[in-house]
């Protein structure tokens, strides 16, 4: 997954250097709330280790943006979340949107986040496929027919103009989801990669 997040974000901004690092430490796949404390620890050890090692910014590669106050609180340089850089984008371009996710768990994070960030108004749901965040990487094929009817069921229902992906592990079937939409699908990768731009 992380390759594949590397692959697009070098794809979305060709004129940015890009380096991937994986949490080893940290639970498999983030899944809720307990998982994010588990993973909080030792991602924010890589995260003052890329700060020392002079990274212009770095970005937190799950979509329930985990620790990304603490890993900002601790940097040097910029950091910026997958979730938060999609909520943000879509807001800039008065798109109302509503989020496709993994599991259920996931939601009130989510939801949470974009409260705190101030957006609510721009949100119309956030929607659980059920599908597990692993099952991106280990049947992508099942996993992209399950998200592209949830994403469909969220354009023809909650009366929004774009789609966000709510999972860094969707990045690889983003292009599957958008063929069958008629709104905007934003891919947070993509937006986190693209929003470098905005400190430079």
């Amino acid at each position: 997954m992380t390759e594949a997040m590397l692959a697009q974000a070098r794809r979305a901004a060709p004129s940015q250097s890009f380096e991937g690092w994986t949490s080893h430490d940290g639970p498999p796949a983030i899944q809720g709330e307990k998982d994010g404390k588990t993973a909080t620890e030792p991602l924010l050890k890589l995260v003052e280790e890329a700060s020392k090692s002079g990274a212009d910014g770095i970005i937190i590669g799950c979509f329930d943006d985990t620790a990304l106050d603490e890993a900002a609180a601790i940097s040097d340089c910029p950091v910026v979340g997958i979730g938060q850089a999609s909520y943000h984008y879509a807001a800039l371009r008065k798109k109302r949107f509503s989020v496709v996710t993994t599991l259920s768990v996931s939601v009130p994070i989510i939801e949470d986040n974009i409260r705190g960030m101030g957006l609510t108004k721009f949100v119309s749901k956030v929607r659980a496929s059920e599908v597990p965040v692993l099952e991106l990487d280990s049947d992508p094929k099942k996993a992209s027919e399950i998200i592209k009817l949830e994403a469909l069921r969220a354009q023809n229902l909650d009366e929004v103009s774009a789609i966000i992906l709510g999972c860094a592990g969707m990045v690889e079937i983003y292009h599957e989801v958008e063929k069958k939409l008629s709104i905007e699908t934003i891919d947070p990768v993509t937006c986190a990669a693209r929003c470098w731009n905005w400190f430079n």
